[in-house]
C-alpha cells in the first residue's frame, strides 16, 4: 500500500510545519557538547531548605521510583557503535580536456573512468539500542534502521562497558528499525520488558535512555506530550509517541519507558529549530515493533501486507463531493492497481474505507499501518463507501513487493479527480457552463499519462456519460463493468475524446 502526500486543488490537507526534523543518530561522539559551568550556592543560614515531611515523603517515593526503573534498565540499553561506507562522485577538472597519451574521456563511460572518478568515505556513528531477546548464546539488540541499516561495521557497548563485535540481521527502512545481534557466553545480561504502548496516554510519566551526544548511560524523564503523531519522514508508517524528555542526538534507538520500566517506545527523532532537544521528542509504538522482531529472526526482512490501492487525507468539501458526509472520518482511495488484491475483491477508485475487520478507520496512517501488519494470506474486510452506498468488501491481503507497489503502469486511472470549485474555476478562466471534474497529480507512466492526460484538464465524461462532480465520475469509473474507458476532456474551449484505454485484468 502507498500513501500520497502531494496536494490536490483545494482538496487534500496539508500541514505547514515550522521546525527542522532531526533523525537522532549518531554523529555524536564523547565531549561533542558545549561545556557550562554551575556554581554553588548556600542559603543564608549555610544549611539546606525545610520542606514538609509529608511533601518530602511523595518527592522520595518518586525519586525510588526513578532510581528502581534506571537501576532495572539501564543493563538491557546499549550504545551502538558504526561505521559505513559512502561512495561520492568527485570531479576533475582536467576531464574537460582532451588528453593525447590514450587515457579515455569521461563522457565515453568508460568503467575504468568512472571508478577513478569515485572515492570512498567512511564514516562513524553513535546511536542507542535496547536489548530485547536472547536465542541460547545470540543477543538481539534493537535500534533504529539509520543507526544500524547501512553499516559496515557495528560494535555494541553494554553497560558494565563490556563491547561486543555484532551484525545486523534485518533492517527496514519505512518504519525505521533495525535489528542487530552479538554472540555472548554471558547468561545474565538483562534483556527488557516490553510493555503495551497501546495503554499509553497523554500525561503518562516516561523516561529516555541512550547515549546523547556520547554521553554514555543517560537518562532523562517526562511526560507523554501527546500520542498518534504522524510526521517527521522517518519511520513514514508509524503512530509516534510524542515526549518532552529530553531527546538528542544519540539517543536514536535507546528506549522510552513507563514507571513499571517497561519499554514503551523507541526514540527515533527531533522537531527542533537549535539541533537539540527542545521537549519534542518522538518515539515508535512498541507494539507497532513486536511482530518485526520475529520477522526479522525469522526472514531477515518485515513482510509488509498490500491491498494495492493509493490512499490521500481529504477534505470536509471533498468528502461533500464525493457523497460520504463532510464529517465522516476514514481513507479515501483516490487510485487502485488494476491487478492488485483491491481489485480481485471488489474495491474500486473512488471508494472511501470507513473501517477494516469491523474497526473504525480514523485517517490514512492508520489504515496503513492495520494492512502492513496483515499477514499475506488473510481475508480481510473493509467497510466502504461507495457514494452513499455502504459496502463490505472481503479482500484476501497478499505481500507487498517494491516492484509491485512502484508500478505505476497498473495505476488506475493514474490520477486524482479534484472538484471543480469556484477557485479553481477562476484559476482555469471556466465560465458556470463547464461541468466535470479536474485532472491533478498526474503519474508518470501510468494509464492517464499514457492517455496524454494532463494537470488542469477537465473531463467532462467517462465513456460518453456526463460527470458533474467527484461522485458521479468516481461511479462511472467502475472497472467491473468497463473492458475499455475514455474520457471527453474540455481544453481551452475546446472538447475532444482521448483514446479507448483497454483495462487487462
Amino acid at each position: 500500500m502507498k500513501t500520497w502526500t502531494k496536494k490536490l486543488i483545494g482538496t487534500v490537507a496539508v500541514a505547514a510545519f515550522s521546525f527542522g526534523i532531526l533523525a537522532l543518530s549518531c554523529k555524536a561522539h564523547n565531549g561533542s557538547a558545549n561545556v557550562a559551568f554551575a556554581q554553588t550556592a548556600k542559603n543564608a543560614a549555610g544549611t539546606a531548605v525545610s520542606i514538609p515531611q509529608n511533601a518530602l515523603s511523595v518527592a522520595e517515593s518518586l525519586q525510588t521510583t526513578f532510581r528502581a526503573i534506571s537501576t532495572g534498565v539501564l543493563p538491557a540499553v546499549v550504545e551502538v557503535d558504526v561505521t559505513s561506507t559512502q561512495k561520492v562522485q568527485t570531479y576533475n577538472p582536467f576531464d574537460d580536456f582532451p588528453f593525447f597519451f590514450g587515457r579515455p574521456r569521461r563522457n565515453e563511460k568508460n568503467k575504468d573512468d568512472d571508478d577513478r572518478n569515485t572515492r570512498e568515505y567512511t564514516q562513524q556513528g553513535l546511536g542507542s539500542g535496547v536489548i530485547v531477546r536472547r536465542n541460547g548464546k545470540t543477543v538481539y539488540v534493537l535500534t533504529n534502521n539509520h543507526v544500524a541499516g547501512d553499516a559496515t561495521t557495528i560494535k555494541i557497548k553494554l553497560n558494565d562497558e563490556r563491547e561486543f563485535d555484532a551484525k545486523l540481521v534485518g533492517a527496514d527502512e519505512r518504519m525505521d528499525i533495525a535489528l542487530v545481534s552479538f554472540e555472548t557466553d554471558d547468561n545474565s545480561i538483562t534483556i527488557a520488558k516490553l510493555g503495551d504502548s497501546s495503554a499509553v496516554q497523554q500525561g503518562d510519566i516516561c523516561l529516555a535512555l541512550g547515549s546523547p551526544l556520547g554521553y554514555f548511560a543517560s537518562v532523562t524523564q517526562g511526560i507523554v506530550s501527546a500520542t498518534g503523531r504522524s510526521g517527521g519522514k522517518i519511520g513514514s508508517i508509524s503512530d509516534f509517541i510524542q515526549t518532552d524528555a529530553a531527546i538528542n542526538q544519540g539517543n536514536s534507538g535507546g528506549p522510552l519507558v513507563n514507571i513499571y520500566g517497561e519499554v514503551i517506545g523507541i526514540n527515533t527523532w527531533i522537531a527542533s529549530q537549535s539541533g537539540g532537544s527542545q521537549g519534542l521528542g518522538f518515539a515508535i509504538p512498541i507494539n507497532n515493533i513486536k511482530t518485526a522482531i520475529d520477522q526479522f529472526i525469522e526472514k531477515g526482512r518485515i513482510a509488509y501486507g498490500w491491498l494495492g490501492v493509493q490512499l490521500v487525507e481529504i477534505k470536509d468539501e471533498y468528502k461533500t463531493e464525493l457523497g460520504v458526509g463532510a464529517s465522516t472520518q476514514g481513507a479515501f482511495a483516490s487510485e487502485i492497481f488494476i491487478d492488485s488484491p483491491a481489485v480481485k475483491g471488489g474495491i474500486q477508485a473512488g471508494d472511501f474505507i470507513i473501517a477494516i475487520n469491523g474497526r473504525a478507520v480514523k485517517d490514512v496512517d492508520q489504515l496503513v499501518r492495520e494492512v502492513g501488519n496483515l499477514p499475506a494470506g488473510e481475508k480481510t474486510v473493509f467497510t466502504v463507501l461507495r457514494g452513499k452506498n455502504k459496502l463490505d468488501i472481503t479482500v484476501t491481503i497478499e505481500e507487498r513487493t517494491k516492484d509491485v507497489a512502484s508500478n505505476n503502469s497498473k495505476l488506475w486511472p493514474g490520477f486524482i479527480a479534484s472538484p471543480l470549485s469556484d477557485d479553481a474555476r477562476k484559476q482555469l478562466k471556466l465560465d458556470n457552463n463547464v461541468k466535470g471534474v479536474i485532472v491533478t497529480n498526474v503519474q508518470e507512466k501510468s494509464p492517464a499519462a499514457a492517455l496524454r492526460l494532463q494537470n488542469g484538464d477537465v473531463i467532462t465524461a467517462v465513456n460518453n456519460k456526463k460527470v458533474e462532480n467527484v461522485e458521479e465520475f468516481y461511479a462511472a469509473l467502475d472497472i467491473t463493468r468497463n473492458n475499455e474507458i475514455w474520457f471527453d476532456v474540455y481544453n481551452d474551449g475546446h472538447t475532444i475524446s482521448t483514446s479507448h484505454y483497454k483495462l487487462q485484468k
